[in-house]
Order: structure tokens, then sequence, then C-alpha cells
């Protein structure tokens, strides 16, 4: 169990830690000076013997190191609210409790302090105004303990009341990847770097790979601790040290915000959607695009709060928001963020991590907020998937999603209706319904092409993609087109898709211009006519002449190399079953063999290989040319 403490300046956190722990703690020069703890503190001690150490986390009171009161707390499991029996309750005291209650920490006990200075009436009335104090949030009814830090009176109860909250803590889960948040980076002499923070997912092993900070340096864990003792692993929930190593790696190149996570976690982020909470205490309405401080694990960046529902936001209450950060952030959803004013001089309020990965457009249409209403109603993958996946008609990224959920996929349970479709940059999810509509939609808009071009084959991937214009990216589009193809619903001729039983019209004049054409460029062989020529030797016009061949050419029976020339789709197939036999196993073509194989001259050859370049036979590399042999044309020329 990890405790932290709460409460304003000089009530008596640093004394109370003292009492249960017999440990003075590790107080800076600077902290004894000015008689107050400036920075965070760490303690670990067994609350009796035999008992598993309890580490504690004592965090300055004063509202200037609010920021370091924020690193400390994030991660703990129990706070120990402090507030002195004179004093009673005071600002730093409400603000902290906002900040705890904000983290979402499972658990709190208060220590009304210092009540060998008063009389009981004042304790009895300091008890009474913070019960009014929690009465309103998560901690209403938690148990208070009179204590005096000097007497000793009422430590032994609140020690007792730890160990039965230590006792019946529920265990955070140890799947998925390791997060550590750092609050500490200094060198061990003999040792090397070491790092420290509260492990906030996942588990750690000796010899572990983890990557380091925004630009994810590798690095390797040669050895830790877990609360405080020597061990081989730790695990969320923990305070943990870790002895990293890397090549070029200074202590000064490490910070307290800095992140330590899983290599395949790492995924920093600018924009994060999420459920944002202003606090009913403040006075003033929170405005669209207000800059602010966003604190996360303990990291601290500054950012815009980009609202989604409205231009304007009442104290109490709440509204799906975006935050667009200044610097890179290691988030996941579920993450609770605190955020502060732009100057940093008091706590707005705070939210829930739903989507790290957030759209830079369209985040306020209605599909995008069903899906965060969806994330914000869920508590896990398998919950939120169903509405993801309804309102996201380009599919969803099996890998984004991992990282999102801090949940690998192996350890899903997908609903039967949830189909992963393999695509040529990695799968994609969809739902079965949704799938087969693309199909339907992806048919009918092919029905509609022909019914617009009669006189056509049909268009290649990209026109149809273009003409279709569907929801989905082209790797998605081109896996929908290969399963309508494998499953005989397509089909192609050459580049060109179409309907299976469809079929390209002439008319009758131009069926009766291509019957006196098609032998003269065959008879060409690999020097045919050139437009003008043909037109010249049919007696027909040199505009309806290269009409008829672009018509031609979109039935795939000829082919445009150059403007105006235009070569028969066998003879087209002849030069690429010549260029397969010169590539040989090494896969390259000499221009000037190529040449000599067509006795042509050496003008003409370059254009027939700068054609083949363009339709993927061929790919330059310098005054060579190298065969690719997934091509097509290639793997037909490779059986001729």
């Amino acid at each position: 169990m990890i405790v932290g403490t709460a409460g304003h300046i000089d009530h008596g956190k640093t004394a109370l830690l003292e009492a249960l722990t017999g440990q003075a703690g590790d107080q800076r020069p600077e902290e004894r000076a000015r008689d107050m703890t400036i920075d965070l503190g760490y303690r670990y001690a067994a609350l009796q013997p035999g008992a598993p150490l309890t580490g504690f986390i004592d965090v300055p009171g004063h509202e200037r190191f609010i920021r370091n009161m924020l690193a400390g707390a994030q991660g703990i499991d129990l706070v120990l609210l402090v507030v002195a029996a004179d004093d009673g309750v005071m600002p730093q005291t409400r603000e902290h409790l906002a900040i705890v209650e904000l983290l979402g920490i499972p658990q709190a006990l208060v220590a009304i302090s210092k009540c060998d200075r008063v009389e009981p009436a004042r304790v009895s009335e300091v008890q009474a105004q913070v019960t009014e104090l929690l009465a309103r949030g998560p901690f209403a009814g938690a148990a208070q303990f009179p204590l005096s830090n000097v007497t000793g009176e009422g430590v032994d109860a609140l020690r007792q009341a730890l160990l039965q909250a230590q006792e019946t803590l529920a265990q955070r889960a140890v799947s998925g990847g390791f997060r550590l948040a750092i609050d500490r980076a200094f060198s061990v002499a003999g040792a090397g770097i070491v790092v420290t923070g509260t492990a906030l997912a996942g588990r750690v092993r000796q010899g572990d790979s983890l990557l380091l900070g925004h630009a994810g340096k590798p690095v390797r864990v040669r050895g830790l601790h877990a609360q405080n003792i020597t061990a081989s692993e730790a695990c969320a929930g923990q305070r943990v040290a870790l002895n990293i190593s890397a090549e070029r790696l200074a202590v000064e190149q490490i910070h307290r915000g800095d992140w330590l996570v899983a290599e395949w976690l790492f995924a920093p982020t600018q924009r994060v959607d999420m459920l944002w909470h202003l606090l009913p205490g403040e006075t003033r309405t929170f405005e669209h695009f207000s800059p602010v401080h966003v604190h996360l694990g303990t990291q601290d960046v500054t950012a815009r709060l980009a609202l989604l529902e409205g231009e304007r936001l009442a104290p109490g209450q709440q509204m799906f928001a975006q935050l667009l950060l200044n610097a890179p952030l290691q988030a996941v959803h579920g993450d609770r963020l605190v955020v502060r004013d732009h100057s940093a001089q008091r706590t707005l309020g705070g939210g829930t991590v739903l989507d790290p990965f957030a759209p830079a457009r369209q985040r306020r249409e209605p599909a995008r907020l069903a899906q965060l209403q969806a994330l914000a109603d869920s508590d896990s993958l398998e919950a939120a998937l169903p509405a993801l996946i309804a309102n996201s008609p380009a599919g969803l990224v099996p890998q984004r999603l991992e990282r999102q959920f801090n949940r690998l996929r192996d350890s899903w349970q997908l609903a039967q209706d949830v189909i992963v479709i393999a695509t040529r940059q990695g799968p994609l999810l969809f739902a079965t319904g949704q799938w087969q509509a693309l199909k339907a939609q992806l048919l009918e808009t092919l029905g509609r092409f022909h019914e617009l071009e009669p006189d056509q084959l049909g268009p290649d991937r990209d026109r149809l993609r273009r003409f279709a214009a569907m929801p989905v990216e082209r790797p998605a589009f081109i896996s929908l087109i290969e399963e309508l193809l494998g499953s005989g619903q397509l089909a192609s001729s050459g580049q060109w898709l179409h309907l299976p039983g469809h079929q390209a019209r002439l008319t009758a004049a131009d069926d009766a211009l291509w019957q006196q054409v098609q032998p003269l460029l065959l008879q060409a062989g690999f020097d045919p006519p050139w437009v003008r020529d043909l037109a010249r030797l049919t007696h027909t016009e040199e505009a309806a002449m290269r009409l008829l061949l672009r018509k031609m050419a979109r039935l795939a029976q000829v082919h445009q190399v150059v403007r105006d020339l235009f070569y028969a789709d066998a003879t087209l197939g002849q030069m690429a079953s010549m260029l397969v036999r010169m590539a040989g196993d090494e896969g390259v073509i000499q221009a000037a063999a190529f040449r000599d194989a067509l006795g042509i001259g050496r003008k003409r050859s370059i254009q027939i290989l700068e054609y083949f370049d363009r339709i993927g036979l061929t790919r330059r590399l310098g005054e060579q040319r190298r065969l690719r042999r997934d091509s097509a044309l290639a793997q037909a020329g490779a059986h001729d």
C-alpha cells in the first residue's frame, strides 16, 4: 500500500509520518532551514512487526509547491488528510482535497493533528468542519482520528486503521504494459543511474527493455527495488526504483515527468480527448480554448483546452473536451488528469482520459461524440467496442486500441459480429454487417459507373475509389476489392475492374474503324504508327482516331506509351516477356540491351521503359532498371 499525505502547510504532515514510522525522512537543507516541506519525501515502514512495508509519500502543503504535491499524489492508494486542530480547514486543505478527489484515490483517513494545543471543544468543532467538507464528495464519512504528534495520543489508533485499510486494499491489475511516472533520477556510485516512481500499470523484471522519455530512448533494467526492497520484479501499485543503463545516457537527461514504458505501449501524443469536470468552487465559467496546465503522473504540461459540446462550461458541470498539448504526453484510457489555470495558481478541475489519440478534425461531429460517450460509459475495451466500431466507418486499428486501453490484443474477448480485416498496412476491425454493407455499396457504385460509361470496360482501382467516395482508407479499399475478386462478385481485365457480366460496348462506327486499326498496330510490332499516320492510312479525322484509341486503351486493348503513340496489348505483353528474360536472376535491365533486342532507336526504347516504370513493371536505379517481380505483368511474362 502507498499512503500519501495532504493538507495545509504547517499542519503536521511530516511530523505525523515520523510518529507513524519512526523515521525522520530525508528533509533537504533548505527544508530544515525554512522548517517546511518543499519537495516530495519518501518513507517505507512496516506498521507493525511482520506486516508488509507501507510506502509513505510526504507532500508539501504550501500553495507555491502544488506542482510537487501533484507529482506525489499520483498513484497512491490512500490519502491521509491532515487538519490541524488549532487552524481547522484552510485553503490548501480544500485544494489538496479537490486534487485527490479528481485523481480518483479510493480511500481516505483524516488526522486531526495538534490536539494537545487546544481544548476538546475545539477538536469537536474542527471535526464538524471536516465532516461538512467531505460530505459532498467521495470521502464522505471518512474516519477521523484526533491525535498529537507530541504526546503520541491517537497515533496508534490511526496506525491500526491503516493496517485495516491495507488488509482490505484491492490489488491493482498487473496486466498490460509497464508504466512508470518518474519523480526522481540520480546516480549511485558503482551502480549508475537510478530512477524512482510509482508503477501505474503492468510489471517490470530485471533485464527488461523499456523506452524512456518523449524520444523513446531504449534502456535496460539492470536491477530494481520494490517498496525499498531489492527484488527481481515489481508491479503496479508499488514504489519502484530502477537501475537503468543505455548507450550515452546521463542522469542530467532524465527529469521528473518523464515516463518509462513497455516498448509496445510507447505512443506519445499531443491531442487527448477527455471528460472534463470544472470544480463547483470556481467563480467563473470556463471558456473554450483557454490555456491551462495539465498534470498527469508526475508530468506538468501546458495546453489549450477545447470544449467539444459548447463554448462555455459552468462551475460544477462537465463536458467532453480536447487537450491540445504543447509537449507529448504518455496517456491511456482511464488516466486521471488535474487541470490548473494558465498561471498555475489554482486548480480548475480535472477529468478522465477517454482517447489519447484524439482526432484533429471532426472532433465535434455527432459520431465522434457518440464514441466519447461510449468511452465514458464503459470500463473496458469490450464494453466500448460496439459503439466505437458503429461510429467508425473506416474501421478501427487494433494496435491503436492496444495502446489506448493498455491491453494487448490476445487478451481481448471480441464479439462474434466483429471481424478482423487484413490490409497491406495491418489489420482493421469492422462489424460483419458494416463490412458487408461496404461491399454492397462498392458493387452498386460500379454498376452505376457502367451505366454512365457503357463504352468503358471499367475504372482502375484508384478511379473507382474516387468515384465511390467511400469512407475507408486505401488499404481497406484494396482489401475490399480483393475479397470481391476472390468471391467472383467482381472481375478484372488487366487493371480495369468491372462486374462479371459487363462488356464494353463500342458503337458500330467505332467497331468498324477498330477492325482497320488493329491489324496495322499488330503488323508494325515494336514500332507502331503514330495517331496521325493511322488517321491518314484509314482516311479518318485525327481527332476521331485519337478518341477511338483512348477508348480502346480503357478496354485494355492498347496502351498509350507517350502522347499519340499506342501499342497493341499483345505487343506490350511481348515486350514485358522480353524484359523478364533479360532481367535474369539478378533482376537488372540495361537500357542498351533492351534497345538492341527491340531493334528500334534509343529514344523510343527509353520511352517504353519509362512507361514500364509508370505501370510498376520496372524501377529505375541510376542508369539501370530493376524488375519488380511482384508486378502482374512480370508474373505473366515469367510464364510465357
